[in-house]
């Protein structure tokens, strides 16, 4: 009888789902939770980022102040992030993280390289939780049963996640973006499309009808050039961008783009197209010799991409910034013509252009600045306030300063020309304020002077930041040499101005 009894509690596994025998017969499955793996703990903290919970946290509020938020517009699915030291790739990583700061997920996957240990397939941590210095974040044991049960691809165990960093470095960043939240995480060792494809498709099955966010961890180009470097995620950042997950792999895998995270990246792109993605956009890029200023020795790539399902209703058009002033599509051309010609020129040790400008509106003395931006990221922004000289004139003359005299950025170098996108703001004359309430985000810009300081910040920065009024205030202080907060005193003189604001998209017929 007991022999019997036995028989008949045996488990089998059919398909990776637990079964009894009975029940196999009968035709029903019941799903086992996989191994409680236990708590994770950090593996990098102290090393790749602070040990210390309130560093860490002020690093976080530091990152994410001064990551950029534009209007996507649709509903984000998933994102790219690096996965470096905080203060090599922390910023970039904002960048993305900060697209879904506030927002619930049901659900978050994890997607992250293997960098010690080699196996097949993708491993699942099914344990408690993985633990940062700011809390656990805990697994989603139930999703990941039954991602297991979905693909034998899937295995869960500690194998890739016992000192893997590229996994643990995003948990910071969604603890702070997201607040509470559970994950499924996920190692991958592989890249090869039968694998991605597998990966992806998974869970895009157990994802359908939740609102999940996918993420793939992943650096870039990593080598000893610059400006291979930059050559390199120009092609890789082009790929993603595209949308196209086999293509990309296939790229990949030939060597024609570098991601370590590639596998990855692969995996959540087709699972986001799967669960109605259908659009990718790079948010910011960099290297470590741009944050660190030593561009030769080794040098690693990072990128901030972001895949999502337009909303069709928007049409992809976003609330304009800043104020009409009564110029032309030509004369923005003209004027975006001057900027990049006059980039091109200096930048290359070559006489001034000669430019013929007959249009009354650039006739007339107006301020202006010209903004630099590379892959996402500022690399200039000089310009007059007052109206000196007439509109064109100044456009030239800011452009050369923004690429070879801001003294935060090294000059502009004839490498990065294909790489730079040009902004220009034409500017209102400024007038004083007693009442911050007359600031609208969007809409203003802010001067903030206080004896021999001063500083200024343009109507779009707040927008591309995310700002509410006040944190644009305290960020115009210090961009003064103030400390945050200056804006209250009595002191503190506050002016506001306005401008019309534009770039090559904004032009494109």
């Amino acid at each position: 009888m007991k022999r019997w009894f036995l028989v008949a509690i045996v488990f089998v596994v059919v398909g990776g789902v637990w079964i009894s025998a009975v029940q196999a017969r009968k035709g029903k499955e019941v799903k086992k939770m996989p191994p409680d793996l236990g708590i994770r703990k950090p593996a990098v903290a102290g090393m790749w980022y602070p040990a210390d919970a309130d560093e860490l946290h002020r690093m976080m509020v530091r990152f994410f102040e001064n990551a950029k938020k534009p209007p996507i517009p649709g509903e984000i699915i998933g994102l790219v992030a690096p996965h470096a030291g905080f203060e090599y790739s922390g910023l970039i990583a904002a960048h993305s993280y900060k697209q879904v700061q506030g927002k619930h997920f049901d659900v978050v996957f994890v997607l992250a390289p293997s960098h010690h240990e080699f196996f097949r397939g993708a491993s699942i941590f099914t344990g408690e939780g993985y633990e940062t210095p700011l809390g656990v974040v805990p697994v989603d044991r139930k999703t990941a049963a039954e991602l297991l049960a979905t693909d034998k691809i899937f295995h869960a165990g500690w194998e890739g996640h016992r000192q893997e960093h590229s996994l643990e470095a995003q948990l910071p960043f969604l603890q702070t973006a997201l607040g509470d939240f559970k994950m499924v995480p996920i190692v991958m060792a592989e890249r090869d499309w039968d694998t991605c494809r597998r990966v992806g498709e998974a869970i895009a099955k157990v994802a359908r009808g939740r609102r999940v966010l996918l993420v793939a961890s992943s650096d870039l180009y990593h080598g000893y050039s610059y400006d291979e470097c930059n050559a390199t995620d120009r092609r890789t950042l082009a790929a993603i961008e595209k949308f196209d997950a086999h293509a990309f792999n296939r790229g990949l895998n030939r060597g024609e783009y570098q991601a370590c995270g590639g596998g990855p990246i692969t995996a959540v792109m087709v699972a986001a197209k799967e669960l109605g993605a259908n659009k990718a956009k790079v948010i910011a890029h960099t290297t470590s010799g741009d944050v660190t200023g030593r561009k030769s020795g080794y040098i690693v790539g990072y990128g901030s991409v972001v895949f999502y399902k337009e909303n069709k209703d928007m049409g992809g058009k976003t609330e304009k910034v800043g104020v009409d002033l009564g110029l032309s599509k030509q004369d923005k051309k003209t004027l975006l013509m001057i900027a990049k010609k006059t980039i091109e020129a200096r930048v290359k040790g070559q006489p001034f252009p000669k430019f013929e400008v007959t249009s009354p509106r650039l006739l007339e003395k107006r301020g202006a600045f010209v903004t630099i931006n590379k892959h996402g990221m500022l690399r200039g922004c000089i310009g007059y306030v007052l109206p000196v000289k007439p509109l064109w004139e100044t456009v030239m003359e800011v452009a050369e300063s923004a690429a070879l005299r801001d003294p935060r950025f090294p000059p502009v170098t004839p490498q990065e020309l294909p790489d730079l996108e040009i902004e220009i703001s034409v500017l209102t004359v400024p007038r004083e304020i007693h009442d911050i309430n007359e600031i609208e985000v969007g809409k203003h810009g802010i001067i903030i002077e206080r004896g021999f300081n001063s500083g200024l910040l343009l109507p779009q920065v707040a927008t591309e930041y995310g700002w509410d009024r006040e944190t644009f205030l305290d960020h115009t202080c210090q961009k003064a040499g103030l400390p945050p907060g200056c804006w209250r005193d009595r002191s503190t003189v506050i002016k506001i101005f306005s401008a019309e604001v534009f770039s090559e998209k904004d032009v494109d017929d």
